[in-house]
């Protein structure tokens, strides 16, 4: 340290003191950054409130005893689980949905969509980070071999005309190694990059949840066919068993018209009505098929090898446990889909605001440049230079008051959305809880009419072989009863499926603790390659 006039200072050379300056610089706009990165503009968000009633309109302690397919839910009682479908005791249905996870293409497609939602999460967390680039190049030039040298007069006393003259000189070639660094980093004073990283967090979720929603559809369609071809086979057993029966009408008015007691109008009569009972026995077919082929495509196989084999239709609906009203909003992957989109849009109102605030760039550079590539790298040939740079706008003509109206806007339509999803799902459970009550009564009821027109049936018989009444009597008994019975088996085939459907309804055991965290969807992800073949055919 050198001393002057009694006053210490430093001797600094001039690249020392740019250095020093420059770290000064870095130091008080970095410290200006962190000082305002906690501030965060746009508004708090809270979840819009929803009107639930107190208890389920079709579910009343009244209804318990008479309805087939529901119960109320007891404190601890937690029977609608992951696989819910198990609850109905079929190994061959439970077969089938565990197919579905590994090949269904739609699921498939929405945790793809899942992957690209987790994907701009971390496309948006990279801009907590500062960017940095390199460049290196190699330019070779040559200048000119002509150069201009001065000027000539005319005349001796200098009030000529100037003309130029070149010299030719060897023309040069001159390379340039350049090594450049550079880096810049927009520090987040006003929440602009945590606002839209919340943004996509919250579109990450709400596409998880839409994956559940789907997977949870396409299980629901599954039980759903599954118990239509049940109740298709069902209807061939009743028609199978009906053309047997009236095989032996037939064979019984014939005997009697040989016989000379009855006459050649009821074996006509007989044999139409065989005839008819035949073509609709084969027609069940094509419903059959249909719902097997819908099958196939559910569970990623091809319709063409695709069989299931006939069995038959469960005679009553499980026992369907479900709580309170107020938890649906918990339990119902479409809720919670909607309102992740409302927590996305509010968000993304933040990011809008902040537009109105100025950005501070802070950025570097830095490298080694020199014309000899012996010299490239050594500490003369370097160079750099830092600072911060402030933008703010100004005048634009009212875009961002605009932006800020559009997704508040934005916001006001998925409040709408997801009070309409909420009453939708309140909605679809008294719709099936309807259907299950309603029908329990109407089966029983049917029952007994074909009770009734299986008496009906056994006088009218009986009659007409004592020759009391004509075989009329009898085509109309029969045809009242397999009626009535063909009319007992739908009823049940859409009790199993009002079943599947208040599974569906309620959510299939499914619950928003299920959903993925904010650090999870912004967590490292791994995209699988795509398969040669389909996961059906591995």
């Amino acid at each position: 340290m050198n001393r002057k006039h009694g006053v210490g200072f430093l001797k600094l050379d001039k690249n020392t003191f740019s250095l020093s300056c420059a770290r000064q610089i870095l130091a008080c706009a970095l410290s200006g950054a962190l000082f305002f990165s906690g501030c965060t503009v746009g508004p708090k968000y809270q979840r819009p409130s929803v009107t639930t009633p107190e208890a389920f309109k079709e579910l009343t302690p009244a209804d318990y005893p008479s309805t087939d397919g529901w119960k109320k839910a007891q404190p601890k009682d937690a029977a609608l689980k992951g696989k819910w479908w198990e609850i109905f005791n079929d190994p061959q249905l439970n077969a089938l949905e565990e197919q579905v996870n590994v090949s269904n293409q739609n699921i498939a497609s929405a945790a793809a969509a899942f992957l690209v939602a987790r994907a701009i999460v971390r496309e948006a967390r990279s801009q907590y980070f500062p960017t940095v680039t390199v460049g290196p190049s190699i330019n070779t030039s040559m200048q000119s071999g002509t150069v201009s040298s001065g000027f000539s007069t005319s005349s001796g006393s200098g009030t000529g005309t100037g003309t130029g003259t070149g010299v030719l000189v060897s023309p040069q070639v001159i390379t340039d190694f350049l090594l450049p660094f550079d880096a810049s980093w927009v520090p987040d004073l006003f929440g602009r990059v945590r606002n839209n990283v919340r943004a996509n967090a919250n579109a990450a979720q709400a596409s998880a949840a839409d994956l559940e929603n789907t997977r949870l559809t396409v299980q629901a369609e599954v039980a759903v066919d599954y118990f239509s071809i049940r109740g298709q086979d069902a209807l061939k057993q009743l028609l199978d068993d009906t053309v047997v029966s009236f095989q032996e009408s037939l064979r019984l008015t014939q005997a009697l018209y040989e016989t000379g007691i009855d006459s050649d109008e009821a074996v006509a009569q007989a044999e139409t009505q065989l005839e008819s009972a035949q073509a609709q026995d084969t027609n069940l077919g094509i419903q059959r098929s249909l719902f097997e082929h819908a099958l196939a495509t559910l569970v990623g196989q091809p319709a063409s090898s695709f069989a299931l084999s006939t069995g038959p239709l469960k005679p009553d609906p499980p026992e369907i446990p479900f709580a309170i009203p107020s938890q649906l909003l918990e339990r119902r992957p479409d809720i919670a889909a909607s309102e992740r989109l409302m927590a996305q849009a509010n968000a993304q109102i933040g990011v809008a605001v902040a537009a109105y605030y100025p950005t501070v760039t802070l950025s570097a550079s830095g490298g080694f440049e020199t014309s000899s590539f012996t010299s490239w790298f050594t500490w003369p040939s370097r160079f750099w230079s830092a600072g911060p740079s402030l933008s703010e706008t100004l005048f634009d003509g009212g875009l961002r008051k605009a932006t800020v109206q559009q997704f508040r806007a934005n916001y006001l339509e998925t409040v709408a959305n997801y009070r309409q999803t909420v009453l939708a799902a309140f909605q679809n459970v008294e719709d099936n809880l309807a259907s299950l009550r309603i029908l329990s009564i109407e089966i029983r009821q049917q029952d007994t009419a074909v009770g009734s027109a299986q008496r009906n049936l056994q006088i009218a018989i009986t009659r007409y072989k004592l020759g009391i009444d004509p075989y009329l009597n009898v085509i109309t008994a029969q045809t009242t009863l397999f009626s009535n019975q063909q009319t007992a088996v739908n009823l049940r085939i859409q009790q199993m499926t009002a079943s599947v459907q208040l599974v569906e309804a309620v959510g299939g055991g499914w619950d928003t603790s299920q959903l993925p965290s904010v650090g999870l969807v912004s967590g490292p992800l791994s995209i699988p390659k795509p398969d040669a073949k389909p996961p059906s055919q591995q």
